[in-house]
């Protein structure tokens, strides 16, 4: 028995190094009550409160064990319960003594039967009438025949099991086994007393020896006898380092009593039981029996608990208590956790608030959500009320951890929503403010204060207590979204402001730049220069005064202004660069002015008295200041010599004599002016050179139609023939003249032929057809003439055809009236 014991203690010491992985790797649920109704394996009581908890094999029933708990109501101990086993050799009387100790009904044995094994496996009840909840272990007895000398694992077992699971264990003896080796169960101790070593963190259990049958031998001697057996076995017990000094009360609260023969004293032994009860009335409390409560498991994980301690136990492994009092609060904490972010998944109210959280804003959603959490968090406190503080404080982290991390994309919705909608109201208070014409700075700096406040108090609305999350970061976003919407706002209305004034000045300047480059004089750019200046200083100080109101840098404000500076430069320029490009239709233009009007600007008749050259002399030198006013522009007060260069190359040029021996370079051959930069060359040299061949080779005309005109007007105007002209005609036309004379019918034809000469003059109009030249004259009388003459012979015709009336003198006398204007007009 010996060494099967030592066999045994050997084994239990070389589990400890593997049971750590085990409390890892292990991953297990909660078994719970099964809705079938299954066999119970054991003859109950009426109030159903005992039960086999491991059968003969060691198999643990855990259906029953759940009803267990269900009947009795266990779970609603939370810690409050004691857990009390009793251990010793078969048929020592350990079933009697728990029923009479705690009135509980485990099957005794039959003295009229024979002494056999009577409790099988490991039995569990819950005492009656004491108080915390109390639930007794009555155990297979140890040394019995039926298992055999060498088949004693279970009974290491089930001591270990009792050992992990119980807060009294109760160690029957018989008062004339003390001093014995193995009837005093000193093998079976040495293993407890090892195992318990190997805890990490072990808890104080109470270990009452309980003396049967005491028989004369005074109390205190068998009292000592057992405790030195006891200090014995415990300094004999191989200790790890970190307990090689540790006593044996660290780990082992040890009492001893003694009760007198229930067979044959069975009142005393009534009355001794009795004042044993007692002792189990608030045993949880300071100072009881049960008094150290580091390492108890929830009522609610007893089920769980002893099913695994014993599951490690099968399985040949250590048992570290802590480790697995906080494998179990792992494992239940767990499932609780689970149980209640499950319950919040499908929540209502937070399943409404989710869904709303994508449409519109929930009024005071933050604390409906945090409300929400907070059930389910007091929900989990109130489930894991007795597991181990760290664990479940571990596992509540987690719980809000996870609650939040379903919660975070709704509260950044929200916040997301609440942005858009602030945003949305900024603009179109912006817009309102707007319109009422009020200052620009002084209006963004109200509505961006009011709705970043309107900002805050809506992250106020939507905070979640428990999450204290930082809402800067929309708040940046916002702000940002609302500095935009005003940068954008300010430079629509800047812009618009820049429209106005540019269009102020376009009006301003384009059309009073025109005629002053159409009048093109000395003072034409100096006074473009003063307009330029003049509408500048206005425009800008009303442009001034409008960007005070927008609260814009110096540098922005500085921009503007220089940006409708070159604008109105700008406008200069097109315009002179317009007036450029008909260029030679201006010359023309103003040639033909000059050369065809007067001073009064009335038509020029072109009689002896006009000085045809003089008067082309003035419209070319116009036309020409023109041009040098239309070659470059001019804003700049830069003097040039673009006039004395075409008035040089140009004008004078022609006055000198081009037979020369030496060769003169055309200074108008280039693409520059002379102090002109480039870019404000409108005309080049080359093209004012090109210009002016145009636009006197096309007013060439004019002035030879001019030329002409005179002397036809000269010619008309010439009534008496010169003396020589009189005389040739009296010398060479006497013979001709005498004729006349003599026939007078000559002379009638010859007046006839005048009159009609005279009437074909009239009706040609010959005198104005020539005033624009000799060529178109002849050409507008080859094409008037046959017509002309043929209309005058047709009427002459029908006159003549006409019938004569009664009136014919009266006739004869008007037709002679009506020819004498006739003659007179000719």
């Amino acid at each position: 028995m010996y060494w099967a014991a030592h066999f045994i203690s050997t084994i239990f010491s070389s589990f400890s190094s593997y049971f750590c992985t085990f409390v890892v790797l292990i991953e297990f649920s909660f078994s719970f009550v099964s809705t079938v109704d299954t066999f119970w394996p054991f003859e109950m009581t009426q109030d159903c409160s005992t039960i086999q908890l491991i059968d003969w094999d060691g198999v643990f029933d855990i259906s029953a064990v759940d009803k267990f708990i269900k009947k009795v109501n266990l779970i609603q101990c939370g810690l409050s319960y004691a857990v009390v086993s009793i251990m010793g050799p078969q048929s020592s009387g350990k079933s009697t003594l728990l029923n009479h100790l705690f009135q509980t009904n485990f099957k005794e044995m039959d003295a009229f039967t024979g002494r056999c094994q009577t409790t099988k496996g490991i039995w569990l009840a819950k005492c009656a009438d004491i108080e915390p909840s109390t639930l007794v272990m009555d155990m297979e007895g140890t040394d019995g025949r039926e298992r055999g000398q060498d088949n004693t694992a279970f009974e290491k077992q089930s001591a270990l099991f009792a050992l992990a699971i119980s807060d009294v264990v109760l160690i029957n003896i018989w008062c004339h086994d003390i001093g014995r080796e193995h009837a005093a169960n000193k093998p079976l101790l040495k293993t407890v007393f090892q195992v318990m070593m190997r805890l990490f963190s072990p808890r104080k259990i109470t270990m009452m020896f309980v003396i049967r049958d005491k028989t004369k031998t005074p109390f205190e001697t068998l009292k000592s006898i057992l405790s030195d057996d006891i200090q014995k076995i415990w300094d004999g017990v191989p200790k790890p380092d970190a307990h090689i000094d540790t006593p044996l009360s660290d780990f082992f609260t040890v009492e001893i009593m003694a009760l007198s023969s229930y067979e044959e004293k069975e009142e005393d032994f009534k009355q001794q039981v009795a004042s044993l009860k007692q002792r189990f009335s608030n045993s949880i409390a300071p100072g009881g029996l049960a008094g150290d409560r580091r390492g108890v498991i929830p009522a609610s994980a007893f089920s769980f608990s002893s099913q695994q301690i014993w599951k490690t136990i099968k399985e040949n492994k250590d048992l570290d208590l802590p480790s697995h009092k906080v494998m179990v609060a792992h494992v239940r904490c767990e499932e609780i956790a689970d149980e209640m972010l499950a319950a919040f998944n499908a929540d209502v109210s937070w399943l409404k608030l989710k869904e709303a959280s994508h449409n519109s804003l929930e009024e005071k959603s933050g604390k409906k959500i945090s409300h929400i959490i907070g059930i389910y968090i007091s929900g989990y406190d109130k489930e894991v009320l007795y597991f181990d503080e760290s664990v479940k404080g571990a596992k509540r982290v987690q719980l809000e951890t996870k609650l939040l991390q379903l919660v975070e994309p709704v509260y950044q919705s929200i916040l997301e929503k609440l942005c858009s909608n602030i945003l949305d109201d900024f603009k179109k208070a912006l817009e309102q403010e707007l319109d009422s014409g009020k200052e620009f700075a002084l209006i963004s700096n109200s509505c961006t204060e009011l709705f970043m406040s309107r900002f805050d108090d809506g992250c106020a609305d939507a905070e979640i207590e428990q999450a204290k999350w930082d809402s800067s970061k929309f708040n940046k976003k916002l702000k940002g979204d609302i500095e935009a919407h005003v940068t954008s706002v300010r430079s629509a209305k800047l812009a618009e402001l820049s429209v106005l004034y540019e269009a102020k000045i376009k009006i301003a300047l384009e059309e009073t730049v025109g005629v002053l480059l159409d009048s093109a004089d000395i003072d034409t750019w100096p006074s473009i220069r003063k307009l330029l200046q003049r509408e500048m200083n206005i425009v800008v100080s009303e442009l001034s005064s409008s960007l005070s109101t927008f609260d814009i840098d110096q540098e922005i404000g500085d921009k503007k202004i220089s940006d409708l500076e070159a604008y109105a430069r700008s406008v200069v320029e097109s315009k002179a660069k317009q007036e450029a490009s008909r260029a030679l239709i201006r010359m023309k233009d103003r040639f033909s002015l000059l050369f065809n009007r007067d001073a009064d600007s009335m038509p020029r008749i072109w009689t002896r008295k006009e000085d045809i050259r003089a008067i082309t002399k003035n419209a070319r030198s116009s036309s020409l200041k023109l041009l040098s006013v239309l070659a470059a522009i001019r804003l700049d007060d830069h003097t040039d010599n673009i006039e004395k260069a075409l008035s040089t190359a140009l004008l004078e040029q022609s006055k000198k004599n081009r037979v020369s021996k030496n060769l003169t370079i055309d200074p108008l051959a280039t693409r520059s002016w002379e102090e002109v930069d480039p870019s404000k060359t409108l005309i080049t040299p080359f093209q004012c050179k090109s210009l002016w061949r145009q636009f006197m080779a096309e007013t060439e005309y004019n002035v030879t139609q001019a030329i002409a005109a005179q002397e036809s007007n000269i010619r008309s105007n010439s009534r008496i023939p010169p003396a020589w002209a009189i005389l040739a005609i009296l010398v060479l036309g006497f013979n001709e003249f005498m004729a006349l004379l003599r026939n007078p019918l000559y002379l009638g034809a010859a007046f006839v032929i005048l009159l009609l000469a005279k009437a074909i003059w009239i009706q040609l109009d010959i005198t104005s057809d020539f005033q624009n030249g000799t060529l178109s004259g002849l050409l507008s009388l080859s094409t008037k003439f046959i017509p002309t003459t043929m209309n005058l012979l047709r009427r002459l015709v029908d006159e003549g055809n006409r019938p004569a009336s009664p009136d014919s003198e009266n006739s004869k006398h008007t037709t002679d009236s009506a020819k004498t204007p006739s003659s007179s007009s000719l």
